[in-house]
């Protein structure tokens, strides 16, 4: 039976969070693959399309890589590289541009908040903030990927890039594998614990409900003892709905610990047992990646090795398809 060819990325404008890793990067090294069919990236490009500091972007990217090998991925059983190190994403990205429309772009839920937050900072909006779903599926079909496993936040631009493919096969021949979203299936989406109702991104004004993958053990105890629970006679039920900060937490303990976050509330008369037994846990869980990246931190070129490697691999496996897609669009050979 063939593997079916996987690409996902790690975007590095914050530091690697909890959600990260509860809701990607472990199903990433859980699965049983090969270089030729697992591609990570850590996607710098994506970072350019915000204010930003070069000097933070590459010590983000730099950090990105080096946890995700402390995660656990093996370069012998995945590519893992750098978009901005492989040329082939920009060069399809610009053909994608072509085969998209203004409209469908505008339509993405994500400009529409970013942008928003933009002039609302007095900041331009840049264009690349809206042509970056297109670059987004440039990464993705380069590689003939036929899976893409994505939080529930990147399922819109997912299905553009289906439509693209869709859109240029028809237009010019069959070109593209048509890919689809993969979420996994407990935390998908984990919450940020002063806000339940928001996802646990990597940047916040004060940080306190995020907690970081290499947060120290007592701040990771506090932000979790801190956690918005709810309003309530202070029962432990699992419902999303109606008590959100209390199903954050059962569903990050349930996350790390393999249960199921509906019988774990049953174990549970109050909010601070649960409080403290999630503390636990996610000390427990971060520990091992913690230690292994204080390893890798002290040797950046093994680090630098990976990369290096992966991104010639990813060239291997994109060029072909790159230059496939110039030539059914129109483009004279060199």
């Amino acid at each position: 039976m063939t593997t079916k060819r996987i690409f996902s990325g790690i975007k590095p404008t914050g530091h690697l969070t909890l959600g990260n890793y509860l809701g990607a990067v472990r199903q990433w090294v859980a699965a049983d693959r090969t270089p030729e069919s697992a591609l990570f990236c850590v996607v710098d490009l994506h970072a350019l399309t915000v204010e930003h500091e070069p000097a933070r972007v590459r010590r983000l990217s730099r950090q990105a890589a080096t946890l995700l090998l402390a995660a656990g991925l093996d370069p012998q059983r995945c590519t893992l590289f750098v978009q901005s190190h492989v040329d082939e994403h920009t060069r399809l990205a610009y053909l994608l541009e072509c085969t998209a429309t203004d409209g469908e772009l505008r339509r993405m839920i994500q400009y529409k908040e970013k942008a928003a937050k933009a002039q609302l900072s007095g900041e331009g909006v840049r264009l690349s903030l809206l042509t970056y779903p297109v670059l987004m599926a440039a990464d993705i079909l380069a590689y003939d990927a036929q899976e893409v496993p994505v939080g529930e936040d990147q399922r819109q631009h997912v299905e553009l890039t289906r439509d693209l493919a869709v859109r240029f096969n028809q237009r010019y021949g069959h070109t593209f594998t048509v890919p689809k979203a993969t979420l996994p299936e407990v935390a998908a989406r984990v919450m940020d614990l002063q806000d339940p109702t928001s996802k646990m991104g990597k940047s916040h004004e004060s940080g306190a409900g995020i907690v970081y993958l290499l947060d120290e053990p007592g701040a990771v105890r506090k932000k979790v003892m801190r956690a918005v629970t709810d309003s309530g006679d202070g029962a432990v039920v699992y419902d999303r709905e109606a008590r959100p900060g209390v199903a954050n937490l059962l569903d990050i303990l349930a996350a790390c610990t393999g249960g199921d976050p509906a019988v774990l509330a049953d174990g549970y008369g109050g909010y601070g047992a649960l409080k403290r037994d999630v503390a636990d846990a996610v000390v427990e869980v971060l520990r091992p990646v913690q230690e292994r990246h204080a390893e890798l931190a002290g040797d950046p070129a093994q680090v630098e090795k990976v990369l290096r490697e992966g991104a010639g691999r990813a060239r291997e496996l994109a060029r072909p398809v790159v230059d496939r897609a110039y030539r059914a669009i129109g483009l004279l050979e060199p």
